[in-house]
């Protein structure tokens, strides 16, 4: 019976600990200072954007839009468009087969989908994960963070641009 109060005792403090490092990212990722957004938008220059759409419709398409008239380069990235143009851009399959530096990737896929890309952008040396509006994945923040990435979950760069962020 002793051996089974230590095992739960065990158990308690572990999870304890994880409850403490979730609300430590979850802190972290509730509010970005203007300073922070500042510092990735004003550092970045090649953007793989994962996700793209080549229909003008789709927020993707309007954010990689956005950014290239901002001056950013752009590589659209989604494998049903794969050897396609998108605003005149080749779009790759997957981001291990860009074989130029990114700097930074825009997720806008799901929010079970943005650990895979994290591990793929960590893999190829990115600097800044960017999760889309409505796409938060806190394995996939620590992941990056852990591997000294940037990471910003739940904005859209096209908004915080419209904001003169850069001014």
């Amino acid at each position: 019976m002793w051996y089974c109060f230590q095992a739960n005792i065990g158990s308690v403090l572990f999870v304890v600990r994880i409850l403490r490092y979730m609300k430590d990212i979850l802190l972290r990722h509730q509010f970005y200072p203007d300073s922070y957004i500042r510092e990735i938008l004003s550092e970045v220059n090649n953007i793989a954007l994962v996700g793209a759409s080549p229909r003008p419709e789709r927020d993707s398409f309007k954010c990689m839009e956005a950014l290239i008239a901002r001056g950013y380069n752009v590589i659209p990235v989604n494998p049903n468009e794969q050897d396609n143009l998108i605003l005149g851009r080749l779009c790759y399959g997957s981001l291990k087969a860009i074989k130029k530096p990114i700097d930074m990737v825009d997720i806008f896929r799901s929010s079970e989908a943005a650990f895979g890309i994290t591990e793929d952008a960590v893999n190829i040396g990115v600097q800044v994960i960017w999760m889309q509006l409505g796409i938060r994945n806190f394995a996939a923040a620590k992941l990056a963070e852990d591997s000294g990435l940037k990471v910003v979950m739940d904005r859209c760069p096209k908004i915080e641009l419209e904001k003169n962020i850069l001014d």
